[in-house]
């Protein structure tokens, strides 16, 4: 990584900016100044297309996310300045939401996070994709939700590639530790994921589901 790219991923920090984010304005208007400030790589990236990782705003936008994340992991939730730090790497994220350090995730703005959220110690959020998460769901430890696809052909995937898909979670769901959600998977409402289930299908409401490939049972 080169030093002026570093340069302008402290300046971002130093000044308290998010690369998606406007200061001091609805939810609507931010994400309206969010999507003005979109790179070409960044709106294919979240709109399912190919798009390379090696871009300077996508690239700027993974060194910010790492280094408030790295900021989170010495904190508990209850410690002063958490909830700063855990609002700017999520912009939106509810106050009755509480996510468990240590997190990590490649971008922060690409999640959604409704109500009474609760996210336990380890999760991993590879949000190049949306991920999008209903109300009174809960998370427990080490669960990983992972929106970016590589090339199969190895040739393409030595290319600094990929291809994101958006994963959606209902209300009132709980995922056990250890879950894996594959890129482009939707559960449905008030759905329960074993623990250490990979999920790489969709999930119809009110089911439980288990193993690998996670069933409905």
């Amino acid at each position: 990584m080169t030093t002026e790219k570093n340069n302008r991923a402290n300046t971002s920090l130093m000044e308290g900016t998010n690369l998606m984010e406007g200061t001091n304005l609805t939810e609507e208007g931010k994400s309206r100044e969010g999507e003005a400030k979109l790179s070409e790589e960044m709106r294919k990236m979240r709109n399912e297309e190919l798009y390379s990782f090696a871009d300077a705003s996508v690239e700027d936008s993974l060194v910010r996310a790492y280094r408030l994340c790295s900021r989170l992991q010495t904190m508990s939730p209850w410690d002063t300045g958490y909830r700063a730090v855990m609002e700017q790497l999520i912009p939106g994220l509810p106050a009755s939401s509480m996510i468990c350090p240590p997190f990590y995730c490649d971008h922060g703005h690409g999640m959604k996070i409704g109500e009474n959220v609760f996210i336990n110690r380890g999760c991993t959020m590879l949000d190049g994709g949306t991920i999008t998460i209903g109300a009174h769901t809960k998370l427990g430890p080490n669960c990983r939700l992972v929106t970016p696809n590589h090339p199969v052909n190895y040739l393409e995937r030595r290319k600094p590639v990929e291809t994101c898909f958006p994963i959606s979670i209902g209300c009132d769901c709980w995922l056990g530790a250890g879950v894996v959600v594959c890129p482009g998977v939707k559960i449905g409402n008030r759905c329960v994921i074993g623990a250490g289930s990979v999920v790489v299908k969709d999930i119809p409401d009110d089911s439980l589901a288990v193993g690998n490939p996670a069933i409905a049972v």
